[in-house]
């Protein structure tokens, strides 16, 4: 398994937990020359990797300043470590997530944050532990500055707001937020597997279901069977065709649904 290791405490514990699981772990770190001495990073990793039977790759990427720059880096990674590689998210990010997208106004399947299992195995680990590990251990994490940049959101909701809203319930929020994030997904997988019955071109019946039905429906007819994700706001053009209030829409990257005797089609514009 690749685990991506950038040499601070969370996914130098995952790199820990891996090896120790049993798995042939590739540590493979990525340094996005964002910040000076960032190569040198990557030594601590090989280390950490050679210490616990791991084999080791060093990747950098360019990544230029600018705007969406957490989105970019984040794209940047996986292209070099590949959709299958481990990260040492914890339950912590978890919740960071969950508010982030809350924020931005996501809908069922953006409030179910990110999947436990498969790429994120340590999403039940707090923060808290996976410093105790290393230091258990005897590691030495990196520490990065950029993690206390205020220019990032995940940043600011994590120095700033989680800490508020513990003050203000009294408690410390990330289970809490960690198991609404469990209830949404239950929740979209339920309406997927509603959906999943349903011919979402058929017009006539999909209008007939309820909203979230049509929704989930449409949603995974244009993500599963055509590679393209629409917004929420096409959603709700594509459900004005399917009620006959418009007989077509626009969607991004030139294509458009139309109705045509009752049937929906995506095409795509020349």
């Amino acid at each position: 398994m690749v685990c991506a290791v950038s040499g601070g405490p969370d996914s130098l514990a995952l790199l820990v937990l891996a090896c120790a699981a049993g798995l042939v772990v590739e540590a493979v770190h990525v340094d996005h020359q964002l910040r000076d001495g960032s190569g040198a990073e990557a030594a601590v990793v090989k280390e950490a990797a050679d210490r616990f039977g791991a084999s080791f790759r060093a990747e950098t990427v360019t990544v230029d300043a600018g705007p969406d720059l957490e989105n970019r880096c984040r794209q940047a990674r996986r292209a070099v470590l590949g959709v299958e590689a481990l990260t040492g998210h914890t339950m912590d990010d978890q919740a960071e997530t969950l508010l982030i997208n809350l924020m931005r106004g996501a809908g069922p399947e953006g409030l179910g944050a990110m999947k436990p299992g498969g790429p994120h195995p340590i999403l039940n680990l707090r923060r808290s532990e996976t410093h105790a590990l290393c230091s258990d251990l005897g590691l030495k994490p990196v520490a990065d500055p950029t993690n206390r940049d205020p220019r990032f959101v995940r940043n600011r909701v994590r120095n700033e707001l989680l800490p508020l809203m513990a003050e203000i319930s009294q408690r410390d929020p990330v289970p809490l937020l960690a198991r609404a994030t469990d209830n949404a997904r239950d929740l979209t997988e339920g309406l997927a597997d509603l959906a999943a019955e349903v011919d979402p071109t058929d017009a006539r019946t999909l209008a007939a279901l309820p909203n979230i039905v049509q929704r989930t429906a449409l949603r995974q007819w244009l993500t599963d069977a055509h590679g393209y994700r629409p917004s929420v706001a096409e959603l709700a053009r594509v459900l004005d065709v399917v009620h006959n209030r418009a007989t077509g829409t626009e969607l991004a990257g030139g294509r458009r649904v139309k109705r045509t005797g009752g049937i929906l089609r995506l095409e795509k514009n020349e």
